[in-house]
């Protein structure tokens, strides 16, 4: 088995929607490719979004999905691993992980500080994922999160 691994840019689109779409459905969204093409040109022609492509021989499985963000108290850049997905039918392979280490990679590349996620709590092959790739489980901190009733 070859893999690789890709930083995404306009020319994946055709390829990174449908997994995008696969991902959204995981968290229970409605499907909306031409709403998810959209969002993803945007992150990428703004440059608001590094978007990692891992490949297994020349079929993509999966791609990870990366905010900057920013520590005042650290002084230094943060990133947000936002989104992690790989196609069902080839999960169990690494692929995660290896968009994880390439996520890792950019933290440091960039002197950023590190990288922060959240899952739900009944994520429970991702949640052992991210203990078994040596993120902590802050339990320090609250979270907390305001909804605009002004956007549906």
């Amino acid at each position: 088995m070859t893999f690789r691994i890709t930083q995404a840019d306009l020319s994946h689109l055709s390829v990174l929607v449908p997994l995008f779409e696969a991902y959204r459905a995981f968290y229970r969204q409605p499907a909306n490719p031409a709403g998810a093409e959209d969002f993803l040109k945007a992150r990428l022609t703004q440059g608001d979004a590094t978007i990692y492509l891992v490949y297994e021989g020349d079929t993509p499985v999966g791609f990870t999905q990366l905010y900057p963000l920013f520590s005042s108290t650290q002084l230094r850049r943060l990133w947000l691993l936002n989104d992690l997905y790989v196609a069902p039918a080839f999960r169990g392979r690494g692929h995660s992980k290896r968009l994880i280490d390439r996520a890792k990679q950019l933290v440091q590349d960039t002197e950023a500080a590190g990288v922060m996620l959240e899952t739900e709590q009944s994520n429970m092959i991702g949640n052992q994922l991210y203990l078994d790739t040596n993120f902590a489980l802050d339990q320090d901190h609250n979270y907390y999160f305001w909804t605009n009733p002004n956007v549906s």
